[in-house]
């Protein structure tokens, strides 16, 4: 309960105002190298944007073993199982897919960690190795505030929920249906959904380029 009162009582963070698309994620990758820091970094930003916009908590909530790795070799695909999210049940997410480059870089980061059971995504100690417990969920504002300097762009310039909204503006720009978006993203509202398409769409209204 003294727990409870402390979280209520910790300022909320806002949720980004500032989508994380194609752009953007391309400049923060790019500031992630081969060390075992930048393999996780990469790794975390890909898989949260490209497996549908995850949440800190799914992202630092996976497991090793959650990982199937079974079509990599055939196909470049990996899949996912989340466990449970803020909108399915225990035990009743779907599977999901990761391919091309974001499969890549999570199977460069399994390689390099070379554990075959545990948490996914791991603190590197400063001596740049991976320790065996997970990442807190604060853990990833940390990494993304950490790109975002090495870009040269300002803390503020993104938050983690950038990811999330991200995927889904990236998702109408490129004309993706929002079904299909929804089946990665994990909405059950389409209606919450369709906020990031709407934003796209009214972009896109003749009618605001009236005074050209």
């Amino acid at each position: 309960r003294a727990k409870a009162r402390r979280a209520a009582a910790r300022p909320r963070q806002p949720k980004s105002a500032r989508p994380i698309t194609l752009p953007l994620l391309e400049i923060l990758l790019a500031t992630c190298d081969n060390s075992l820091r930048g393999l996780r970094d990469r790794a975390i930003l890909s898989l949260g944007f490209a497996s549908g916009g995850r949440r800190r908590s799914e992202i630092t909530g996976l497991r090793i073993e959650d990982i199937g790795r079974e079509d990599f070799a055939a196909k470049g695909v990996l899949w996912l199982r989340l466990w449970e999210t803020k909108t399915t049940a225990k035990g009743a997410a779907p599977k999901l897919v990761l391919k091309g480059r974001p499969a890549r870089a999570l199977m460069g980061w399994l390689l390099a960690v070379g554990a075959d059971a545990g948490p996914l995504f791991r603190p590197i100690s400063k001596s740049g190795r991976a320790l065996p417990r997970r990442l807190a969920p604060d853990a990833i504002r940390t990494i993304l505030t950490h790109r975002l300097a090495l870009a040269g762009l300002p803390a503020d310039h993104a938050s983690p929920h950038g990811l999330r909204s991200g995927f889904l503006t990236q998702a109408a720009l490129d004309g993706a249906p929002i079904q299909a978006a929804m089946r990665l993203s994990l909405h059950r509202s389409v209606a919450q959904a369709q906020r990031y398409y709407d934003d796209v769409e009214i972009t896109e209204n003749p009618a605001a380029d009236l005074m050209g």
